[in-house]
């Protein structure tokens, strides 16, 4: 494909007023925009939320704003590349953080996207879906698919704050983003399915004849097991890092349809420099402490920080203590469309 392809300016000016008239607009001088050789040029610039500075403003938004007025009470986390107020943290992941105080209630509603939840801090929280009360504890991850209703509420304490990431850029660019309000869900009288159909890996309830499985049988994946499952399997690993994909316990597919969620541990000391993946990712420290350079950019992170990367990012971590990551992604999202990729560095 040429590289010397011609400019709008070289265009006569009558025949650029026609074609606006007309509706229309040259592709060539455009080409190099849309079709860039070699590997996409990200308007993603690499973005870093330092937890201490975010938690204060959160508080103070508890103070300023009752749920009641907010429905969801969250700061956007917006790419440095589109600018702050963009409801964008990457090309395709949403992130916010969301206080709930003791005693309040967020209402339930049903929406287009998916979303999923990192607790950062806190206890007594918990989100209803589909009637399945799951409690919110540090670390944990809980679904909140497309298409299922959902609700939060606090029984505890102190203030419940955590991360939402979801996929809200995608159906705001297909325009079939929207939501429904319903009243609060009736509460099942049992534990969550994390607690009792797949309390152990490798193991799940018994497949009747004819019975249809749900979509979305678990919904909540407890820090406690995920970190023991990644300490165990780095202790026989050779380098001190291990990493596990969040996954169906039944299909073993990615926990929803466009993104997926691994959980990465770094022992002190150990560096990791993965491939250049056609992926973008959001990174969010769950403990310890380390440094990542992300396309020349240093990031010095700690405990309950967020930080993000774009499409084919150059990216090397270092832990100067134990760290526990959890990594969203659009992979599962590329892999639909046909184009995932991973290059050699």
């Amino acid at each position: 494909m040429s590289e010397q392809l011609g400019t709008l300016e070289e265009l006569p000016q009558d025949y650029r007023d026609a074609m606006s008239a007309a509706g229309v607009a040259p592709l060539w001088p455009m080409m190099r925009n849309v079709l860039p050789h070699g590997a996409p040029k990200p308007v993603t610039k690499p973005g870093y939320w330092a937890y201490p500075d975010l938690r204060p403003l959160l508080l103070r938004a508890g103070e300023l704003t009752p749920v009641e007025k907010a429905e969801r009470r969250v700061l956007v986390l917006s790419d440095p590349g589109r600018g702050t107020g963009a409801m964008q943290a990457t090309s395709s992941i949403y992130l916010g953080m969301q206080l709930l105080l003791p005693g309040e209630t967020a209402p339930a509603h049903v929406h287009t996207p998916s979303a999923v939840r990192i607790i950062v801090e806190g206890k007594g929280g918990f989100t209803v879906v589909d009637g399945e009360k799951l409690p919110m504890e540090e670390g944990d991850l809980v679904l909140t698919p497309g298409g299922e209703w959902h609700d939060h509420g606090h029984e505890g304490s102190e203030p419940v704050i955590w991360l939402d990431a979801l996929d809200l850029p995608l159906f705001v660019y297909l325009e079939g983003s929207y939501a429904k309000e319903g009243p609060l869900q009736a509460q099942r009288n049992r534990p969550d399915a994390s607690q009792v159909e797949y309390l152990s890996a490798g193991l799940a309830p018994s497949r009747k004849s004819g019975a249809a499985s749900r979509r979305y049988p678990m919904m909540r994946y407890p820090w406690a097991r995920t970190e023991a499952a990644l300490l165990q399997m780095a202790r026989y690993g050779a380098d001190g890092i291990a990493e596990l994909d969040y996954v169906n316990p039944e299909t073993g597919a990615d926990v929803l349809p466009t993104m997926g969620f691994t959980a990465m541990y770094l022992a002190a000391g150990q560096s990791e420099a993965p491939p250049l993946r056609s992926s973008s990712s959001a990174f969010h420290v769950v403990k310890g402490r380390g440094v990542s350079t992300i396309n020349g950019n240093v990031i010095e992170w700690s405990a309950k920080d967020t930080f993000t990367a774009p499409v084919f990012a150059e990216i090397n971590h270092k832990a100067s203590e134990d760290a526990f990551l959890v990594r969203i992604h659009d992979r599962p999202l590329q892999e639909k469309l046909g184009y995932y990729e991973e290059r050699a560095r």
